[in-house]
This record gives structure tokens, C-alpha cells and sequence, in this order.
């Protein structure tokens, strides 16, 4: 009950967001473009982890640029901030894991995907992110985390969500697992220093938990779905309907910036030394997503199947209107 009421008064602050942004000049999104000499500059509301490294690098390499697009890339501690950042003007495109985005749109919240953001690499026990446990910890599997402190960078979103199904899979009771919210880049610590007794990590968090002499115990995203679609840009369907032109040049963009980075691997892992704090040491260690052109919609069917069940949304979300 605790945690619907936590998303519903989500809904309602992002929803008051967007009264306010439409309420001030019309039109909100539109006016925070900074457009000179062919130019439009445009805040994106990421995460600082290894997903983002294709915008990072399209950046670099100007293909955006050859858009007419100048991104200021801002980062935020998850999705679930993310929404209400777009969807009030704040930013005029978001990475958001899926799970945030189905919660809003279930509620009428005016989002928009525009392009995929990263997905699972489809090896249980080899993906990008898993749940780990702290060195020495006598937990062994995810049904052990019942009664246990998992940490997730958001509460409602796609780490609790998956997380609880690694405990359903095993045979535990995911009712049982108690989530605390902390940054990813926090959780390393947070596991040594006994302060929690599990944590949601994707790269780079990851690979800084195992150097330590952590385990991981699920691969979370897999247990969901072996081809998950575990983030996605998006929009507000106000700034999509303004600005149609834009919103086409930032996906192509982007596409092209997913598919060089699924071929640069080594690319990838020196942009990640730009935005993250992750020793070079680490970098070769690193388990890379894969970041396909398009989202695979049999997964996220599935996660908003598990929203349903877990309580996150009252009515299933409308796949049709969220998705490109």
C-alpha cells in the first residue's frame, strides 16, 4: 500500500508539473531551446552509468552535430526524477528506464519514447547488471533476500521491479525484500560498510562491487527478460507534437550513436572515464549491454505484466502511445 501510494503521488506531482508548464507561456518545452546559427541546444536528463555511453559518444563523434543538435547532457540519480524533468520543460529529452515510463504512462502522464536507450545482453550470469552482495556476505541466491535491505537507485522502478521477480524465480516471497533508494555510485560503499545487504548494479557499479570481493546472486534484467529492454529515451508528447523535425533529428542521432557504440567497445569504455568515476583499471572488466536500433516490445509487455502484479499501476499502460 506503501509503495502505490508512493507512485500515485509521483503521478500527481508530474502531472502538476505539466499543469504548470502549460500554464505559463503555452509553451514550455519550446521555449527552452536555445536555437543560433542552425543550432538548437537541448537538455537530456540521463544517468550517469554505462547505458548512456552511446549519446556521450554520438556527442563526441558530432552525430548530433550533423543534426543541428548541441547537447547538454545533465545527469540525475534515475528515471523516476527524470519523467517530471521532461515532462515540465526542464529537459527536452530523458533516458528513463522502462519501468518509470510505463508507471507514467498508466497514469496520463504526457511521455513519449523517441528511441531505445540499452538492453540486456541476454547471458544469465554474464550481463551488464546484476544483484550483488558484499565480500563475505553469507548470501547466496536471491530467495536469501527476504528480510533483507536491497538497494535500488529509485524505489517503483525497473531495479525493484526485476529484483522481485529474481526472488519470485527462486522461490522466495518478494514482499519480504525491504528496497532502500541510494545513487548507484553509492552502493559500492553502501555494501562494504554493511548498510545494506544486496544492491541493483549496473557498470560501472558493478565491476567497482566485484573488485572489492563482492558476488553477484541474479542477473535481474535477465530474469525479467533475456532481451530486455531495460531503458528508452523519450520526450513530452507536448515538445513532440511542437517540435516534430527535432524530435526526428535527435532519434536518428541517437540510433546512429547506438549502433557505433555496439561496434566501438573499445570507444565505449574510454567515453565512460568522461561522466563516471570508475579507476582505468576496471575498464577492461566492464560487461557491455547491447544497445540495438529498436526496443523489443515482448519484454517490456512482460515488465508492465509484472507492474500489474506488483501493484505499480492500477491499469495495464498503453504500449501503442508510449512507444516510437
Amino acid at each position: 500500500m506503501r509503495r502505490r501510494l508512493l507512485v500515485g503521488l509521483t503521478a500527481v506531482s508530474v502531472l502538476a508539473a505539466t499543469t504548470a508548464c502549460g500554464s505559463s507561456d503555452g509553451g514550455g518545452a519550446r521555449g527552452a531551446d536555445a536555437s543560433s546559427g542552425g543550432t538548437t541546444t537541448v537538455k537530456v536528463g540521463i544517468v550517469p552509468i554505462l547505458d548512456v555511453a552511446p549519446v556521450y559518444l554520438g556527442r563526441h563523434k558530432g552525430f548530433y552535430a550533423e543534426r543541428g543538435i548541441k547537447l547538454e547532457l545533465l545527469p540525475a540519480q534515475g528515471g523516476a526524477a527524470i519523467v517530471p524533468g521532461v515532462v515540465s520543460g526542464q529537459f527536452q529529452f530523458g533516458f528513463s528506464n522502462t519501468t518509470s515510463l510505463l508507471v507514467a504512462q498508466s497514469k496520463n502522464v504526457p511521455v513519449k519514447a523517441v528511441a531505445n536507450g540499452v538492453a540486456s545482453t541476454g547471458e544469465d550470469g554474464a550481463d551488464f547488471a546484476a544483484v550483488t552482495v558484499g565480500k563475505g556476505s553469507p548470501i547466496k541466491s536471491a530467495k536469501q533476500l527476504e528480510g533483507r535491505k536491497a538497494a535500488v537507485n529509485t524505489l517503483n522502478n525497473i531495479c525493484d521491479t526485476s529484483i522481485k521477480e529474481s526472488v519470485r524465480k527462486d522461490g522466495g516471497d518478494p514482499s519480504e525484500v525491504e528496497f532502500v533508494e541510494m545513487p548507484f555510485d553509492q552502493m559500492p560503499a553502501a555494501l562494504a560498510g554493511g548498510q545494506v545487504d544486496a544492491a541493483c548494479t549496473p557498470e560501472p557499479a558493478l565491476a567497482t562491487v566485484e573488485a572489492a570481493g563482492g558476488r553477484e546472486i541474479a542477473s535481474n534484467f535477465y530474469d525479467v527478460s533475456p532481451d530486455l529492454t531495460v531503458a528508452l529515451y523519450f520526450t513530452s508528447q507536448q515538445y513532440a507534437q511542437q517540435n516534430p523535425d527535432l524530435v526526428k533529428r535527435f532519434r536518428e542521432a541517437t540510433v546512429e550513436s547506438l549502433a557505433y557504440a555496439d561496434r566501438h567497445p573499445d570507444e565505449v569504455r574510454r567515453i565512460l572515464t568522461t561522466y563516471t568515476k570508475i579507476p582505468g583499471t576496471l575498464l577492461e572488466k566492464l560487461t557491455l549491454p547491447r544497445w540495438p536500433a529498436e526496443p523489443d516490445r515482448a519484454s517490456i509487455e512482460r515488465l508492465a505484466e509484472l507492474g500489474l502484479r506488483d501493484g505499480l499501476f492500477d491499469q495495464r499502460p498503453d504500449l501503442d502511445k508510449l512507444l516510437p
